[in-house]
C-alpha cells in the first residue's frame, strides 16, 4: 500500500473504499456508483484484505438477492408474496393522490404503482416527491379478502440510500494532514481516476465538475467530444443530483406544473444536469429558456403570483460538432447549442465554460484501483459545504481588473469559491495556491465572454486581468485554445510548440503595471 493510501486509511477510516471494487461488483447492474459504494462502505471500508474479500462477497449477495432488475420484476413480486415480505433495492418516486388524500409510491424497476406510503416518510424524505430516489425497502404482501380493490402491497420500511450525516469539521481537520497535491490526488481517486495519468490542469477540469455539488446556484457548461465522461459524474456520484435528457426538459418538469401545482426538479435537487444538451436542430421551448434565464440570474421562479427561491445548480453537457480551431475560425464555441439556447442573454448567465475538448477519452489505464472516498460520503460533505461561501476569499490576494463586469466577477467568484471548497475546504491556502484557482476561474469565465463578443456586437471586449496585492504585478489571462490558435496563414494548430503554453496551470501572460 502506497503512502497516500496509508494516510487515507489513517485519517478517514470507514469513509473510504478501494475503487476497483466498485467496478468489480457493478457488472451489468444499472445502479449508480453511489448506491454500490454505500454498500461497500458498510462492509469493505478497511485495508484488511480478508475483510475486503468477505465484504465484496456480502455486497455481491445483497445485489443478487435484493437489487431489482426489470426483467426479474415478476419473480421478485412472487417472492414477496410467498415470503410475506422481502427487502429490495429500487428507485422510488412518490405522488400525492389528492382524491384519496394519501401519498402513493411508484417502484421504477419493480413496476408497482400507487402503493400507499406513510406521511411521516415523506416528511423525512421530501426528495421522494421528485423524479425518484434509490432506496432500500422492506416490502410486504398482505392480501385483503374483504376489499378486492385494495392493494396488497405494503411498505414496512423505507430508507433512502445516502449517508445519514457527515462531520464537516472532522473532514476539514483531516484535510490539513495532506498537501495540496496529495489532496487533489485523493479527490481524483475518489472519482475513480488514476491521478498519474493527468496533468494538474487536467485534474482541475475534472474537479471543476464537482463545483455544482458544492456551490449554490452555479451555472456550468461543458461541451466537447464524446467518450470523455462529461455526464457520468452527474448521474453516478451523488444522490443530490439528477441527470435528465435535454429532450425531456419542460417548464412543468423543471419548475412548476401549473395545472397540479407540483414543484419541479429545481425545488428538490442540488444539481440538475442536462445531458445531450447540444444539437442545433433540437426542438426546444422558448418559454422554458426565458424562465431559465430568470432563474439563473435571480435564483427564483414563479408559480402564479407566488415567487419561489431555489438553490439548484444548472449543468449543461453536450457534444461539439467541429474541432476547436474550426469553431474559433468560422463560428464560436457555442455553435452546437439548440437555436433557442443560442441566446446571448442565456449564455451570459453561465458562470464557467469547461473545455471538454481538453479531456482525453477514458482508457483502462486512466482508472484507479487505489483508495478514495465513498462517493456517498463525499456527496454529503459537498452538500454541507453549500452552506459556506468563499466567493470573495480571493480578494485577500488579488484585485480583478476594473473593466471586468459584475456578472463576470460573479462567475469568477463562484468558480473560485467552488474550487476552494473542493480543494481547500478549511479555507487555508497560500497565495500561489490561490493563484492557480483564480486563473482557472477567470479563464473559464473569459471563454464564455469571448464567445458572446463574437455572437452579439453589443458585448464589449473585457480586460480579464488581475493584480497581485503582494507585489502589484498585473497578470493577463488567456484561454488555452486562443494561445494554441495558429498565428500564420495555413499553420496547423498541432504544429504550435507546446513549450510556450503552460500545461499544468491556467494560461497567463505577465503584463507590467503602467506607471502611475
Amino acid at each position: 500500500m502506497n503512502e497516500l493510501n496509508q494516510k487515507l486509511n489513517q485519517y478517514f477510516a470507514g469513509k473510504i473504499v478501494r475503487k476497483d471494487l466498485t467496478k468489480l461488483i457493478k457488472g451489468n447492474a444499472i445502479v449508480p456508483t453511489y448506491v454500490l459504494e454505500y454498500l461497500l462502505g458498510q462492509y469493505c471500508a478497511t485495508d484488511d484484505e480478508d475483510t475486503i474479500v468477505s465484504g465484496v462477497q456480502t455486497v455481491r449477495d445483497i445485489i443478487a438477492r435484493h437489487f431489482v432488475h426489470r426483467d426479474e420484476a415478476q419473480y421478485i413480486k412472487s417472492l414477496i408474496r410467498e415470503r410475506g415480505s422481502h427487502r429490495i433495492i429500487d428507485k422510488v418516486a412518490v405522488r400525492l393522490n389528492d382524491k384519496r388524500d394519501l401519498y402513493e409510491a411508484q417502484f421504477i424497476n419493480l413496476g408497482l404503482n400507487r402503493v400507499p406510503i406513510a406521511d411521516e416518510v415523506i416528511r423525512q424524505h421530501k426528495k421522494l416527491l421528485s423524479s425518484g430516489v434509490w432506496c432500500i425497502v422492506t416490502m410486504a404482501y398482505i392480501a385483503n379478502t374483504d376489499d378486492a380493490s385494495a392493494t396488497p402491497w405494503v411498505i414496512e420500511n423505507l430508507k433512502p440510500i445516502q449517508m445519514a450525516n457527515a462531520d464537516l469539521d472532522n473532514y476539514k481537520e483531516a484535510r490539513s494532514a495532506f498537501t495540496k497535491d496529495e489532496w487533489v490526488d485523493v479527490l481524483m481517486q475518489s472519482l475513480g481516476l488514476n491521478p498519474d495519468e493527468f496533468s494538474f490542469r487536467s485534474k482541475l477540469i475534472q474537479l471543476a465538475r464537482l463545483i455544482p455539488f458544492a456551490e449554490n446556484n452555479y451555472n456550468l457548461i461543458e461541451l466537447g467530444p464524446k467518450g470523455t465522461g462529461k455526464s457520468h459524474i452527474y448521474s453516478e456520484m451523488s444522490p443530490h443530483g439528477i441527470l435528465i435528457s435535454g429532450g425531456e426538459v419542460s417548464k412543468a418538469k423543471l419548475f412548476v406544473n401549473n395545472s397540479t401545482g407540483d414543484i419541479g426538479l429545481v425545488g428538490y435537487w442540488d444539481v440538475v444536469s442536462y445531458d445531450e444538451f447540444a444539437g442545433r436542430d433540437k426542438r426546444t421551448d422558448k418559454g422554458l429558456v426565458d424562465i431559465l434565464k430568470n432563474y439563473m440570474a435571480n435564483k427564483s421562479f414563479s408559480r402564479g403570483t407566488d415567487v419561489y427561491g431555489a438553490a439548484a445548480s444548472m449543468v449543461f453537457v453536450g457534444n461539439t460538432d467541429h474541432s476547436v480551431p474550426y469553431m474559433l475560425k468560422h463560428s464560436n464555441l457555442f455553435e452546437a447549442l439548440p437555436r433557442d439556447y443560442y441566446d446571448p442573454a442565456f449564455l451570459d448567465r453561465i458562470h464557467a465554460y469547461l473545455p471538454g475538448w481538453e479531456v482525453n477519452k477514458l482508457r483502462n489505464e486512466m482508472f484507479t484501483s487505489d483508495y478514495g472516498f465513498n462517493v456517498d460520503y463525499l456527496a454529503e460533505i459537498l452538500k454541507e459545504l453549500r452552506k459556506e461561501d468563499f466567493t470573495h476569499a480571493y480578494k485577500s490576494f488579488f484585485d480583478l481588473s476594473n473593466s471586468i463586469t459584475t456578472r463576470d466577477k460573479d462567475g469568477i467568484g463562484k468558480t473560485f469559491s467552488g474550487l476552494m471548497k473542493v480543494i481547500y475546504p478549511d479555507g487555508n491556502c497560500t497565495e500561489p495556491e490561490a493563484k492557480e484557482l483564480i486563473e482557472f476561474a477567470i479563464e473559464c469565465r473569459k471563454r464564455v465572454k469571448e464567445q458572446l463578443v463574437k455572437i452579439d456586437e453589443t458585448f464589449e471586449t473585457v480586460d480579464f486581468s488581475y493584480k497581485l496585492r503582494s507585489s502589484g504585478q498585473s497578470v493577463m489571462i488567456e484561454t488555452l485554445e486562443t494561445l494554441q490558435q495558429p498565428t500564420n496563414a495555413g499553420e496547423n494548430p498541432s504544429s504550435v510548440s507546446s513549450s510556450v503554453v503552460p500545461q499544468d496551470i491556467s494560461v497567463v501572460s505577465d503584463v507590467p503595471l503602467e506607471a502611475g
